[in-house]
């Protein structure tokens, strides 16, 4: 709604009246476009890292991934007569997020199919960017995890040879080693120069192609912090609740340090879309997606959890939104 100055009919005054026009009634300079870009740049290092770490198998994974996403989005665009929408950058980052949630020796056509799926049946049989449930990417990495389960959970490998000497040989993650054989067995998966620690925060581990640098994810939250394009409210809600849920396990610092923990909390856990939209909801939401991964972690059928659990919170988004909806304040006396 907005006021402009007319001059009133035969007195010559100048009276304000109001123009009713349809929303959005609130602008702002960002761009659906140049946020999803921004993202895209933010997640750029740690899976370039992911290249470097890995080779030429991680480099055909993300570009399967990203060209079965454009493709299909492409595709839905001209099937449902709809504007073309590869400009705005979504399609690409859900092929980019997926991709970085792959083991490296995944085939290349596997992780084609799995960006298909992801814009097909999370994204375009919604209607769409906007109105998808459920976080495009990681339904694409559940697809792949149903379908492929051997190719997803033994496909890893170390560090390449040209990081101190380390063998490029199929190998357990460190969460997958601390789970089978203990935490010594976890500690020695972790090839590189420095120490378990040291090649944890930089990257030098197996895992999946855009986890294991969790430095160069937290520049990339924190830019996409600085930027205000996310809040802190939701990554800090997720990680309270893995240290809650595996604070008694005695391996506190791999489960912070390894796994997809940071990549799903700072990227895929704060997607607009799928998070509830007030502050009390998202720490709500949080804490259940980190609660659910340290469970999923301890107790489940794989090592890994933080993709079922956000997939899991995604549903109950709707009842946080309604739940924890804003009150309108009603002073005494004034009129209903």
């Amino acid at each position: 709604m907005s006021d402009e100055t007319a001059t009133a009919t035969g007195a010559g005054r100048s009276e304000p009246t109001f123009v009713i026009e349809p929303g959005p009634h609130v602008h702002s300079s960002e761009t659906t476009s140049k946020i999803m870009w921004t993202v895209n740049a933010a997640l750029a290092p740690a899976a370039l890292w992911g290249v470097v770490v890995f080779g030429w198998p991680a480099l055909a994974v993300l570009a399967g991934s990203i060209a079965g996403a454009l493709g299909s989005e492409w595709a839905t665009n001209r099937l449902l007569k709809s504007r073309t929408s590869l400009r705005d950058g979504s399609a690409f980052c859900t092929g980019l997020l997926l991709a970085m949630t792959l083991p490296p020796l995944l085939p290349a056509w596997a992780a084609f199919l799995g960006g298909i799926f992801a814009i097909v049946f999370a994204k375009a049989i919604f209607g769409g960017l906007g109105y998808n449930l459920f976080n495009p990417a990681l339904v694409g990495r559940a697809f792949l995890m149903a379908t492929f389960p051997l190719a997803m959970t033994s496909g890893w490998f170390s560090a390449a040879p040209w990081f101190g000497g380390v063998d490029a040989m199929t190998t357990a993650t460190p969460l997958g080693a601390l789970r089978e054989r203990g935490i010594e067995a976890a500690m020695g998966v972790m090839g590189g120069p420095g120490s378990p620690t040291v090649n944890l925060l930089i990257g030098l581990r197996p895992g999946s192609i855009g986890e294991v640098s969790v430095l160069l994810l937290l520049a990339g939250g924190v830019f996409l912090l600085a930027r205000r394009i996310i809040s802190p409210t939701i990554p800090l809600a997720v990680v309270a609740g893995v240290v809650l849920t595996t604070g008694a396990s005695g391996h506190l610092g791999l489960h912070l340090l390894s796994g997809g923990l940071w990549l799903g909390a700072l990227f895929m856990a704060t997607d607009y879309v799928t998070s509830p939209s007030t502050r009390n909801g998202q720490i709500v939401f949080g804490l259940l997606i980190g609660a659910l991964t340290g469970v999923i972690r301890l107790y489940g059928g794989y090592p890994e959890g933080i993709c079922y659990a956000i997939l899991i919170a995604n549903t109950m988004v709707p009842a946080l939104n309604l739940w924890f909806r804003p009150r309108r304040p009603v002073f005494a006396g004034a009129p209903s």
